[in-house]
């Protein structure tokens, strides 16, 4: 069975039971699946929980790691900006997707609205303040010389 039909198979399970959209992805590290998920934005009422998300937590979990070096994602739609994001932070080195950012807009998820808006700046008005105040905390932090990630 391909890594993509497994993936789907995870959005089936989502879908069939109104958990969220048609998103399911696996994480594979060296032949074999270390971690899948589905969408389960309605279910947990968590807008965060796509099925990228939900596998990369799984692998964690379950490898015991917060790096996913070595690793390939496989799911179902191109990744939205947020998942595409959680990959580069897990440090994940392959996306094979299924679905383009066309196929899900077709469905009436407008990913491609966000990577317009992220392009022209306009995704969230972003303003600095306090600056001091979050400094010193950084400066604590670097003086502990905890792990960096």
């Amino acid at each position: 069975m391909s890594y993509m039909k497994i993936a789907a198979d995870e959005a089936y399970k989502g879908i069939r039971n109104g958990e969220g959209g048609p998103f399911g992805a696996v994480i594979v590290k060296d032949g074999e699946i270390i971690g899948q998920g589905h969408n389960r934005v309605l279910a947990d009422h968590d807008p965060t929980m796509h099925g990228e998300v939900a596998a990369i937590r799984d692998a964690c979990k379950r490898a015991g790691t917060h790096s996913l070096k070595g690793c390939t994602l496989y799911t179902t739609a191109y990744p939205c900006p947020m998942c595409m994001s959680a990959a580069l932070w897990a440090g994940i080195e392959k996306i094979v997707y299924g679905c383009t950012v066309d196929d899900t807009a077709d469905i009436g998820f407008k990913d491609d609205e966000f990577y317009e808006a992220i392009k022209r700046g306009e995704a969230i008005p972003l303003e600095c303040s306090d600056r001091d105040i979050c400094q010193e905390l950084f400066r604590e932090y670097d003086s502990l010389k905890a792990q960096r990630y």
